[in-house]
């Protein structure tokens, strides 16, 4: 029987024909100044889709759209483009528009998005737009504006719904109702007292269950997970992944400055990740320069510190010159002793980087047991191994015995030395995401070659050779 559903690579392949096929439907329509058919087709895209659609029409047909979308209708679709794109000119775009226009569409946008705007914006347009929007709500974004780059007071939006705590149940769904067309969301609602303290909060499914007699304050939940304005991002993103938020309020002196997305809450884990890889592979991996040479300038300078550290390899490997005149074949698994420890050292420190990032706690000397032992069971299988190779290979056990000790002992060096690193690093304020792959990899190889040649050393003055 033949089987009739798609994959999910189809369906996507399938969705994406349609949204090409009905996106030249729409530019025809601007074509032919066909406005009617243009604004219904235009409502039947997706927020992301009709951002997308916007962005990549030619300036003179996104002119058309703007005169034919009202600064509300245009704001929700500037809602949808993801502004930190670097293909994204936030300065350009508005441009295309009247200053008054583009005001007014700044000002209908959710706060912590039209935010995200302006703040890419030089300060003249800044002022200017400022100043074209209505004394409070220009007041309200400037507060946002002045929040530190990387806080919870930077991702918040001023969009939510609060309401009193001694409204009756059908006069809080009322409240709710008239308030929720300029909500960024409503599936919490925030409970205040007659000081405008924020003292609960209930969810709408709560809200729709409850009782007509009772009283908010009777249903909200007094437990509440806020958290400051000037709380690092990365914290916020792991306190609403552990309580499973989707909004989460920021709160100063009991007062609500407003609340927090969980759409925001993507964007800084993307970010945070991308930025920590970054710092593991020891290069932007965020940079799509196209201009090699600026991407090259970007790259050396991490690398150049890594010749001189290498350096300290190289001036091993010289002062054990006579280990290597004694037994020539030493030199053969050099590089497959530091590659392999380096390799361990890297897995360490990747396991080391993410426990640090989500504060995954554990007793330093628990740490070090654990580590020790994962240390010493890979160095072990790894050391029979490669002894097992290189004694039928070589025909030579001792030769066979020595690499593989070195190896199994730089190995576990190098495993306690990626897990303990970035904690040592944490401890005194640097960020673990420092201490990256290539550092490790290079400083492994340093104490991989030192055990590795007097290991060597000692097997020829024991035994007295292992050629």
């Amino acid at each position: 029987m033949a089987n009739d559903s798609n994959t999910p690579d189809e369906i996507t392949e399938d969705m994406r024909d349609e949204i090409s096929e009905h996106a030249k439907k729409l530019v025809d329509n601007l074509e032919h100044g066909d406005e009617q058919a243009f604004l219904e087709g235009f409502d039947e895209l997706h927020g992301y889709d009709q951002g997308q659609f916007y962005l990549n029409l030619p300036p003179q047909l996104r002119q058309q759209v703007i005169d034919w979308l009202s600064p509300k209708q245009l704001a929700d679709v500037f809602d949808d483009i993801p502004l930190d794109d670097d293909d994204v000119d936030p300065d350009e775009l508005l441009k295309e528009m009247s200053p008054q226009y583009a005001s007014e569409m700044l000002d209908q946008m959710y706060s912590d998005n039209s935010v995200d705007l302006l703040e890419q914006l030089n300060a003249h347009d800044l002022r200017m737009y400022l100043s074209l929007m209505p004394v409070d709500d220009a007041k309200a974004i400037r507060e946002l504006l002045n929040y530190d780059e990387d806080t919870a007071g930077s991702l918040m939006s001023h969009d939510y719904i609060g309401i009193n705590q001694q409204l009756t149940i059908p006069e809080a769904m009322h409240a709710v109702k008239q308030a929720a067309k300029d909500a960024e969301q409503i599936t919490y609602i925030y409970v205040m007292d007659d000081e405008d303290n924020l003292v609960g909060v209930v969810s709408l499914r709560s809200l729709m269950l409850a009782d007509d007699n009772l009283m908010l304050q009777d249903i909200m939940d007094t437990n509440i997970i806020a958290v400051t304005p000037d709380e690092d991002q990365e914290q916020v993103a792991h306190l609403m992944a552990d309580y499973n938020l989707t909004s989460l309020p920021v709160v100063e002196n009991d007062k609500l400055l407003g609340i927090i997305m969980v759409d925001d809450i993507v964007d800084v884990i993307d970010e945070e990740a991308t930025e920590d890889y970054s710092r593991l592979a020891g290069v932007n991996v965020d940079n799509n320069d196209e201009n090699p040479l600026k991407s090259a300038l970007t790259r050396l300078p991490w690398l150049i510190g890594l010749i001189f550290l290498g350096m300290g390899t190289a001036s091993v490997i010289d002062s054990y010159d006579t280990v290597v005149a004694a037994a020539p074949v030493l030199a053969v698994f050099i590089s497959l002793i530091t590659g392999t420890a380096g390799n361990a050292g890297t897995q360490s420190l990747a396991v080391a980087v993410r426990r640090l990032a989500f504060k995954e706690s554990a007793s330093l000397w628990k740490m070090l047991v654990q580590e020790i032992l994962i240390g010493f069971t890979i160095g072990v299988a790894a050391g029979i191994t490669i002894f097992a190779v290189v004694a039928v290979w070589k025909h030579n056990l001792l030769l066979g015995l020595a690499v593989g000790l070195a190896m199994g002992i730089a190995i576990l060096v190098a495993n306690v030395a990626g897990a303990f690193i970035p904690i040592i690093m944490d401890a005194i304020g640097v960020d673990p995401a420092v201490a990256s792959g290539p550092f490790i990899s290079t400083l492994s190889d340093l104490t991989s070659v030192l055990i590795y040649f007097n290991i060597a050393e000692l097997f020829i003055k024991v035994f007295g050779g292992i050629s």
